[in-house]
């Protein structure tokens, strides 16, 4: 009798099956139900990042996000209830720069809308551990998964956990010194790695919704000018989101409101006016606002050949995926300059931040479809 493959089962370069004692349900048709179970559960965890970063987006656009000034990841679960716990509360932020030089005189009601943006914001993220923690806990317990599958769905339960200590290392850089706001190197680390998990899950969610046999079959059809072209779009549009957090960090976005040009010129005025050098980069915001411009100047351009490279190809699925992808990119750029012609109000500076994750859900699907393109071509 032939030996009985685990569920995931994965295939290395030479098409064998992978050795080693993984176990997984063998019983017929069990296979693909568990399969479609950790899909799902996955699904609820993607819904759920993209609403966290939304959610934290907002947080920063309300100035909401110093407002809980204490790391406590089990007993801040629960708000303020009594007005002494509310006066206690308002009394720690009005120890930190932000209330001393900015809000200063801030009312109790003033203080309780910003503290409710930030407690939703951290509660999301004890919600998104917490279902990981017992969805994973189930599949370990009832699906037996194999080695290779459990190891990658333990991994995002580690990056969940980094990721709420780098949210409070962010958040630390603002309680003292004379920032008004997180430091903005840090609220970049803090949105790129939201962006890294996302698109981990999602990854993860595109290889449950095909099985093996798709998989091996469809690698044998990659083209690698086109798996190149993805990959390289998908470095370049998460640098773009990285230099946007920086311009969000310190409201560059609001510095310059003219386009094409800046401040009437090409270049804004007074480059490099703070020392050491490499400052500007984080804290001068006309250069990060200049800075921005350009990389999305290059990540359209570099849209474009990769759209119209792929436009050659015989596959109509891949050739629409593609499509999608320039589509949001040519949205993302005209919502981006607006944003910045309207000094990025926050019901236009929140739709923005949307289109980067439909971007980079968009281009890591396309990326997927180049390295297991389905068997669709047009017909001739």
């Amino acid at each position: 009798m032939s030996k009985k493959r685990a569920i995931f089962q994965e295939f290395s370069d030479s098409e064998k099956p992978i050795s080693g004692n993984s176990i997984g349900i063998i019983e017929k048709g069990s296979g693909d139900k568990l399969r479609r179970i950790t899909q799902l559960w996955l699904k609820a965890l993607f819904c759920l990042i993209v609403l966290i970063i939304l959610v934290g987006g907002l947080t920063r656009l309300t100035d909401s996000g110093l407002s809980i000034t204490e790391w406590k990841p089990i007993t801040g679960a629960l708000p303020p209830f009594s007005a002494e716990s509310w006066s206690s509360e308002f009394d720690k932020y009005k120890k930190i720069p932000e209330y001393k030089l900015q809000n200063e005189g801030m009312s109790l009601s003033e203080f309780k809308f910003i503290y409710w943006w930030e407690w939703g914001h951290r509660q999301l993220g004890r919600v998104i551990g917490m279902v990981w923690f017992f969805g994973f806990i189930s599949l370990l317990t009832f699906g037996k998964t194999n080695k290779s599958w459990s190891l990658r769905l333990l991994l995002i339960g580690i990056l969940i956990g980094i990721q709420g200590t780098v949210g409070w290392w962010m958040v630390s850089s603002g309680l003292t010194g004379t920032l008004l706001d997180v430091a903005s190197y840090r609220l970049a680390t803090h949105l790129g790695l939201a962006f890294i998990i996302l698109g981990y899950i999602t990854w993860l969610i595109l290889l449950l919704g095909k099985n093996n046999t798709f998989l091996l079959q469809a690698r044998r059809n990659a083209d690698q000018k086109y798996i190149f072209l993805s990959t390289g779009l998908l470095y370049l549009i998460f640098l773009q989101i990285l230099i946007g957090a920086l311009v969000a960090g310190i409201d560059a976005g609001r510095s310059y409101t003219d386009w094409p040009l800046m401040g009437g010129q090409f270049l804004p005025p007074d480059l490099f006016y703070l020392t050491p050098w490499w400052r500007n980069f984080f804290e001068d915001p006309g250069l990060v606002q200049f800075v921005h411009r350009i990389s999305g100047y290059i990540l359209f351009i570099f849209c474009v050949y990769t759209w119209l490279s792929v436009r050659k190809s015989a596959n109509k699925s891949l050739k629409f995926c593609f499509n999608l992808v320039f589509a949001v990119t040519f949205f993302q750029t005209i919502l981006g300059i607006t944003t910045v012609m309207y000094a990025a109000p926050w019901e236009i500076a929140i739709v923005h931040q949307f289109g980067a994750i439909l971007l980079w859900v968009f281009v890591l699907r396309a990326r997927f479809m180049t390295k297991y393109p389905p068997n669709n071509l047009l017909s001739i």
